[in-house]
């Protein structure tokens, strides 16, 4: 049985932007996009991740924690992966995370550009996928092996995914906060005739939590 495709532990504003505007390499989730995350920040999973053994607990560690259980594989964007634009002008680039990446799983970048697998610590590869978001889930399907595929981003990849009709669960995290500009996750699209529905919801300090899951 084939697993979920989900989106997890994904970040708006209040206006549903997913980044802020003008995102460069020193700003790469855009003018206060990093506001975004400060619910994630402290949790004991993302402290995990930065090598620190310590990390809050409660709800919004409960669906950090849920957001990395039966992944096995991820799809990205380019512009997650990195800010390089245009033909890869070399392999130096090997995307933010350092040598040992987040993801322990096979991770298929969409790009217009062919570049080799690039196979890194802890069981990350990157995979760099030319032919389009059916070919890279076809991919992701098979690496997986009946786990779930998480689509990580940036918003474009989200919505190309959502158009598709090819996202099975979603779980948002809505920050509080006013980003003004940035990039619109759900602008022109019903995801009520998409057939989601919100199945959960907790709401704390940084964050309010929802689950959408389509019927």
């Amino acid at each position: 049985m084939a697993g979920k495709v989900k989106v997890a532990a994904f970040t708006v504003s209040i206006e549903g932007f997913g980044a802020g505007p003008d995102q460069s390499l020193d700003n790469p989730l855009g003018g206060g996009g990093e506001r975004l995350h400060e619910w994630f920040l402290p949790t004991r999973t993302f402290r995990r991740m930065q090598g620190q053994a310590d990390g809050t607990t409660g709800p919004d560690e409960d669906y950090a924690q849920r957001s990395f259980v039966n992944l096995g594989a991820w799809i990205m964007g380019r512009n997650m992966f990195g800010p390089v634009r245009g033909p890869w002008p070399d392999d130096r680039w090997k995307g933010w995370w350092g040598p040992n990446p987040p993801y322990h799983v096979p991770v298929f970048v969409l790009s217009h550009h062919a570049r080799a697998p690039l196979e890194m610590e802890g069981g990350t590869t990157f995979h760099f996928v030319t032919d389009g978001i059916y070919a890279a889930l076809e991919r992701a399907r098979e690496a997986a092996a009946g786990k779930d595929i998480r689509i990580g981003g940036g918003v474009a990849t989200v919505r190309q995914y959502l158009q598709a009709g090819l996202i099975d669960e979603m779980h948002l995290a809505i920050a509080p906060i006013l980003l003004g500009r940035g990039e619109a996750l759900f602008a022109g699209l019903d995801l009520a005739a998409m057939g989601f529905e919100c199945t959960e919801h907790a709401a704390m300090p940084l964050a309010t939590h929802v689950v959408l899951t389509r019927r």
